[in-house]
C-alpha cells in the first residue's frame, strides 16, 4: 500500500504544470535528436545542461531524462527507413528493420518499433519500482571477473549475428576488438595503434563507426539508384499497419528483450547498446527459422527495441541509488543532481521523495507521449521511402556529417566516417556482416580493462574466472554455445550432403 501511495505521489508531482511542460519539451527534443542521424543524445544533454540552472531539480531531471529515452524511440526510425542508426544502440535494428522497409513493410516495422519500445520501457519502469533494492544487491555481486566473463559471452554470441558463415562473424568480432583498442591505454596512458595520428589518441569514434558501417556503406551500395525511390519500387504498395501475425510473433521476443534490458541496464558500463545486441543474438538462437534473421524478421526489430528501452529506464537505478553512473549520459544526469545540491545515494528515496517518485512517474507519462507522437506519423515516415534517391542521399549525408562533426567539433571525424563507409561497402560486397564488428568495438575495451583488473586482484591467477560462481556460469555458457555451434554446423553439412546424394545424377 505504501508503494502505491508513493507512485500516486509521484504522478501528482509529475502532473504539475511546470514539470509536465519540461518533460514534454525533453521528450520532443529527444525524439527529434534520435531521428537526426549522428546527433547524439550526449551532445544534446551537454548543450541543454546550463538551461537547468534556472529550473527546479525535479523539472531539470525530468527534461534530461525525457531527452534520453526519447532518443531511444527516434533513433530506430532512420534505422528502418535509411539503414542509418540514430544512436549506436539501434545499429542492430538495421539488420532486419531496413530489409522490412525494402519489402514494403516499413509501416509494420515502425509500428512494432513504437509498441515494443513502449512495452520494454514500461517493463523497465515496473522493475525499477518493485525491485530496485534487490537489483542493486545483484549489481554489487559483479566484479571485474564477472564483467569479463559476461562480455566474453556477448562477444561469442556476437558471431551468431552474422548472416551466413560463423567464421566471418568471428573475424568481424576480432576486427572490432582491434578497432576498440586504438587510442590511449587507460592503465598506462600509452597511445596504441594510432600510427602517429594525434586525432586517434582518443580512439575511433563510436558514432563515426556506426554511421560509416551502416549508413554510408548502404549509400555507396545504392548510389546508382538515381531517379528511383529510396528502397521500394515506385509501384510497390507500402503497409502502414502491422502485418497479420506480427504481434503474435513479437510477444515472446518483447518479453525476453525487456528482461535482458532490465538486467543489463543496472550494470555500470553495459546499458542499452549491449542489451540490444544480446537480445538479437538470443532471438536468432531460439528461433526455429534463424535464416529469416537479416532478411526481414519482425522479431529482429521487436526484441532489441524492447531491450534498449528497458535498459534506458533501469540504468537510472545505479545512478540514483548508488551515485554510480553507468555511462557518460548517466554521468551528466548525476552532474545535474549535484548542481542542485542533491547527493544521490541510498537515502535519496526518503530524503528527496518528490524527485525520485516524480521522475519515475514522468517515465510513464513521457513514454505514453512518445507513443501518441509517433503512431500518427507512421504513414508519413513510410512515405519518405518514395522520395527519389538523388534528393534523399545528399540530405541524409549532410545530417550525418553535421552529427559526426558535432561530437568533437573535428573535421577529422567526418573524414573517418568516409573511410569507414568505403570499408563498410567492401564488407557488404564480400558478404561480411558489420554488426559483429560494432559489437566487438563496443565490448573490446571493457573486456580488456576488466581482464586486467581481475588479474591484478588475483595476483595473476586465472582461476579467479572459474572460482567465482557467477563468472563460472558465464564461462560454462560460452563452452555450451561453442559446442552448440559445432553441432549445428556438422548437422547442416550432413543435411547438405544428403540432399546432394538424393539429387538425380
Amino acid at each position: 500500500m505504501e508503494l502505491l501511495d508513493n507512485v500516486l505521489h509521484g504522478f501528482s508531482v509529475a502532473f504539475q504544470w511546470e514539470n509536465l511542460a519540461w518533460s514534454l519539451f525533453g521528450v520532443f527534443m529527444g525524439n527529434l535528436i534520435g531521428v537526426l542521424p549522428g546527433m547524439g543524445v550526449l551532445a544534446a544533454i551537454s548543450i541543454l545542461l546550463p538551461l537547468t540552472y534556472a529550473m527546479t531539480p525535479t523539472a531539470a531531471l525530468m527534461m534530461l531524462a525525457g531527452i534520453y529515452y526519447g532518443a531511444q524511440y527516434g533513433g530506430g526510425i532512420t534505422c528502418i527507413l535509411l539503414n542509418l542508426p540514430g544512436t549506436p544502440s539501434h545499429a542492430v535494428t538495421c539488420l532486419d528493420g531496413n530489409p522490412l522497409a525494402r519489402q514494403g513493410k516499413s509501416g509494420s516495422a515502425l509500428f512494432m518499433l513504437v509498441m515494443s519500445s513502449f512495452i520494454g520501457a514500461c517493463a523497465g519502469i515496473l522493475i525499477m519500482i518493485l525491485f530496485s533494492p534487490l537489483l542493486v544487491e545483484v549489481a554489487f555481486q559483479f566484479g571485474p571477473a564477472e564483467y569479463f566473463s559476461m562480455m566474453m559471452l556477448g562477444l561469442f554470441a556476437g558471431a551468431t549475428l552474422a548472416k551466413g558463415s560463423a567464421v566471418k562473424g568471428v573475424a568481424m568480432v576480432f576486427l572490432g576488438l582491434l578497432c576498440g583498442v586504438v587510442g590511449t591505454d587507460v592503465n598506462t596512458g600509452v597511445i596504441r595503434y594510432a600510427f602517429g595520428i594525434i586525432e586517434l589518441s582518443d580512439g575511433v569514434q563510436l558514432v563515426a563507426l556506426a554511421m560509416g558501417l551502416f549508413g554510408l556503406a548502404d549509400f555507396f551500395a545504392n548510389v546508382n539508384r538515381i531517379g528511383k525511390a529510396t528502397t521500394v519500387d515506385a509501384g510497390k504498395r507500402m503497409s502502414v499497419r502491422p502485418e497479420p501475425g506480427d504481434m503474435r510473433k513479437s510477444a515472446a521476443p518483447i518479453a525476453r528483450g525487456s528482461a535482458i534490458g532490465s538486467i543489463l541496464g543496472i550494470l555500470p558500463g553495459t546499458g542499452a547498446t549491449i542489451a540490444s545486441f544480446m537480445s538479437y543474438a538470443i532471438e536468432k538462437r531460439v528461433s526455429k527459422t534463424p535464416q529469416r534473421f537479416g532478411n526481414g524478421a519482425i522479431e529482429g526489430v521487436a526484441g532489441p527495441e524492447a531491450a534498449n528501452n528497458s535498459a534506458a529506464q533501469t540504468s537510472f537505478i545505479p545512478t540514483m541509488s548508488l551515485g554510480i553512473p553507468g555511462d557518460s549520459v548517466m554521468a551528466l544526469m548525476l552532474g545535474a543532481l549535484i548542481i542542485h545540491g542533491i547527493q544521490p545515494g541510498p537515502q535519496m528515496v526518503t530524503e528527496h521523495a518528490d524527485i525520485f517518485w516524480g521522475l519515475i512517474a514522468s517515465f510513464w507519462i513521457g513514454n505514453a507521449l512518445l507513443v501518441v507522437m509517433n503512431l500518427p506519423l507512421i504513414g508519413m515516415w513510410a512515405k519518405l521511402l518514395k522520395v527519389p534517391y538523388k534528393y534523399l542521399f545528399p540530405s541524409a549525408l549532410f545530417f550525418v556529417c553535421v552529427g559526426v562533426y558535432s561530437t568533437n567539433n573535428a573535421l577529422f571525424d567526418v573524414g573517418m566516417v568516409l573511410v569507414i563507409g568505403v570499408l563498410g561497402y567492401l564488407f557488404l560486397k564480400l558478404r561480411f556482416s558489420p554488426a559483429p564488428l560494432l559489437l566487438g568495438f563496443v565490448l573490446g575495451p571493457m573486456v580488456e580493462e576488466n581482464f586486467r583488473r581481475a588479474l591484478l586482484l588475483s595476483r595473476g591467477d586465472l582461476g579467479i574466472f572459474v572460482d567465482r560462481p557467477i563468472s563460472a556460469g558465464f564461462i560454462y555458457a560460452i563452452f555450451a554455445l561453442a559446442a552448440w555451434l559445432v553441432y549445428s554446423t556438422m548437422r547442416n553439412r550432413r543435411k547438405l550432403r544428403q540432399l546432394m546424394q538424393e539429387q538425380p545424377q
